[in-house]
Parts: C-alpha cells; sequence; structure tokens
C-alpha cells in the first residue's frame, strides 16, 4: 500500500477523531492499514466496541487490497455498491458514520475522482454515499468534492414522456389509416391484402411471445455464473498420501468442521509432497458432485493457483485467523450455493475462467476477493489463474 494513501487515511481519521493531524505515530511507512487505525484509535482514547470491531477488520482488509491502478478498480466498486445499496453508511446506527466509513472513503476516494460519468453513473449508491460522508464529516481541503449528480432521473422522464407522446401520436395515425383502409376494404370486397396483412400481424406477435421464454434461459444462463453457487470454505489438510495408482495424483483427508474428514482427490503430486500438505490450511469447493477417480473416492476441490505456463501450481491459502469450515464470501455477492453442483450445467466451468489472483496474490472473483473473518485469501502466484 503507497505511503501517500496512508497520509490521507491518518489525516482523515485524525479529523474524524478531533485529533491533531500532528499527533505523532512514527514511521508511516511501518504501518498498514489496520496497526494504522489501532494507534490513531488508542490516541484519541476511544475503543472500539467489540461488536463492531469484527466488521471493522472486514472492511479494513477491503481497503488493504482495494487497487491502486484506478483502471482496475471498478470491479471492488460495484462490489461496494451492492453493499450499500440499503445503507446510509458501512458500520454504526445508519446516520453516523464510523471508522470504517472514513478508511474506506479515504482508500476509494482518488478512484471514484478518475471515473468517467458513465461509470460513475452506475455506481449510484456509493454516490450518495460519498456525498453523504462529505456532508457528515469536515475533511477540510483534504479531499477534492465529489458532486452527487441530481436532475438525471427527472431528465429521464422527460425523454420518456417525449417518446411516449411520439408514440400516441403515431399510433393515433396508424389508427386513423387503418380505418380509412377498413372503409375502402368493405367498398371493395375483392381486396384481401388486410387479411394478409392480419395473418403477417399475428405471426409477429406469435414470433414475439416465442421470445419471452429465451430471454428468461438468457437470465437463468446469467445467473448460473455467479460464484455464489459455488460453496467455497476453509479447511485443514490432517492428512495427505500418494494415490495407489496415479503418479499425479494425491488424496487428502480434510477438516471443514465436520464430524467426518472429507476425503479429496488433487492432482498435485507433481506440485507437492504429501509432506508439504499435511496440516496446510486451503480453501476447497464442498458441492461438486463426489466421484471416484481412479477408484477412490473424491468429495471437493481444492482450489489451487497456477502460472501461465501450469509450471508452478499451490494451493490457494486462507489467512491464519480464517475459522475451518467457515465459507469464504464476496463483498457484494449474495445467493445461496448450490446443494451439489450439476455437472450436465457445467456450471464450475463457467465460473472457473473469472477466478484470478491479482498483482498483489489476492485470490479473486472478476477482481472481487476471496474474503474470511481473517482477511482474503492469498497465493503467492500474482496473476495466476485458479482452478
Amino acid at each position: 500500500m503507497g505511503l501517500q494513501r496512508k497520509q490521507i487515511i491518518s489525516s482523515a481519521l485524525s479529523k474524524h477523531l478531533s485529533l491533531s493531524p500532528e499527533a505523532p505515530l512514527g514511521d508511516l511507512g511501518e504501518y498498514d492499514i489496520k496497526s494504522l487505525y489501532l494507534n490513531i484509535l488508542k490516541s484519541s482514547g476511544k475503543r472500539s466496541p467489540s461488536k463492531e470491531s469484527e466488521a471493522v477488520m472486514k472492511w479494513i482488509s477491503f481497503a488493504e487490497i482495494f487497487p491502486i491502478d484506478s483502471s482496475t478498480c471498478f470491479d471492488a466498486l460495484s462490489g461496494l455498491n451492492k453493499d450499500l445499496a440499503l445503507n446510509s453508511v458501512l458500520l454504526g446506527n445508519g446516520l453516523t458514520p464510523s471508522e470504517a466509513d472514513i478508511i474506506v472513503f479515504s482508500v476509494i476516494h482518488s478512484s471514484v475522482i478518475g471515473l468517467s460519468h458513465l461509470e460513475r453513473g452506475k455506481l449510484v449508491h456509493v454516490m450518495r454515499w460519498m456525498d453523504y460522508i462529505q456532508n457528515k464529516v469536515d475533511f477540510g481541503k483534504l479531499f477534492e468534492k465529489v458532486l452527487l449528480e441530481k436532475g438525471a432521473f427527472e431528465l429521464q422522464l422527460q425523454g420518456i414522456k417525449g417518446d411516449a407522446k411520439s408514440e400516441t401520436d403515431t399510433n393515433a395515425k396508424k389508427t386513423v389509416e387503418n380505418t380509412k383502409n377498413k372503409e375502402k376494404s368493405e367498398a371493395d370486397p375483392s381486396t384481401k391484402k388486410s387479411d394478409v396483412g392480419n395473418k403477417s400481424t399475428g405471426k409477429k406477435e406469435s414470433a414475439q411471445e416465442k421470445k419471452k421464454p429465451s430471454e428468461t434461459e438468457a437470465g437463468e444462463k446469467d445467473k448460473e455464473l455467479s460464484v455464489s453457487l459455488l460453496n467455497i470454505q476453509v479447511g485443514l489438510i490432517r492428512k495427505a498420501w500418494k494415490h495407489p495408482s496415479a503418479d499425479s495424483l494425491l488424496v487428502e483427508e480434510i477438516d471443514i468442521g465436520d464430524a467426518k474428514l472429507r476425503q479429496v482427490v488433487s492432482g498435485l503430486a507433481k506440485f507437492c509432497s504429501p509432506d508439504d500438505l499435511t496440516n496446510r490450511r486451503v480453501v476447497l469447493i464442498t458441492n461438486v458432485k463426489p466421484g471416484k477417480l481412479r477408484d477412490v473416492m473424491s468429495e471437493g476441490l481444492v482450489l489451487c493457483a497456477s502460472n501461465e505456463d501450469h509450471t508452478i501450481v499451490e494451493p490457494l491459502l486462507p489467512p491464519e485467523g480464517a475459522k475451518i469450515g467457515e465459507r469464504v464470501s464476496f463483498l457484494g455477492i449474495d445467493g445461496k450455493p448450490e446443494d451439489v453442483l450439476n455437472p450436465k450445467k457445467k456450471q464450475l466451468e463457467k465460473i472457473t475462467p473469472n477466478l484470478f489472483s491479482d498483482d498483489k496474490g489476492v485470490a479473486t472473483f472478476k477482481g472481487i476477493p476471496f474474503m474470511t473473518s481473517g482477511g482474503p485469501c492469498t497465493s503467492s502466484i500474482p496473476k495466476a489463474s485458479i482452478k
């Protein structure tokens, strides 16, 4: 994380907590956001309520891994936008900004400033939240004012009204023309063009009706692409050994907090030894359909990062603070996982192309981090594919 970002966070938190910006904190380069926050909090004499501390740490983790490059931050902002859809602030009583709000605001501010008008229009909840924070907290000249653009909705309505008027005028003209055609048809019984026209219209209506199911199917297809369909959990490998009849495979017994250990077969023999994996934390998909791999039952899929030429492969690593068995979450993405993924729908194959580690090695889905109670899951391989 850049020194400039830490300085901005320090100044913003100090203003929020009524501390002198010159309060001695030492070399900011030695701090991460968490330690910076705790030191400023200590200097203010304020203690964060215990029920709120875990939630604050969640947003600190978000701030830690938020991309510095504004060109790659839009996915993370889109996730934040969904989280803010029903909330005025990130934490607190719904009226007063918390330290989490100040930290996240400080981190994303410059990226939002750099967005185009069109991109900001897609982040309406983020923009309202930022406007609310600016009105509640006096940052002085620390931040450039982010203006909440109002009136766009009214302009849209005016456009709709104009279109509606135009459509009404067009329909009125058509009615007059149809009336004239009908009168002409009745005067000349030999003319049956109107009948042909009716049949043609009927065919068009029928075609439109047939399109409706395909639109529904398209919606279902998009739904299938959501990572929320996967039940991704934190596990601990208790035991690992070589597959009895396949040199490229290893077998692991993994603890995910259930009474029974889960047996998983992985293609890791070329990259890890059984000793390397024993007592190692991993991230695994637990709702894949169980099946045998070379006559050995496998009940999950250990997610691994791989470099481009597939010469380096390693299991994703959850943070030490993550709880065994907890489900990995994705900020702004809600949904219940499938009980068991259907292999015929190829759900996994559609989702895994969107799994990769960023330039810091943080595991993501479309740029949104794999989050646990202890922070994000990571890999030592940056910009790796994950499957």
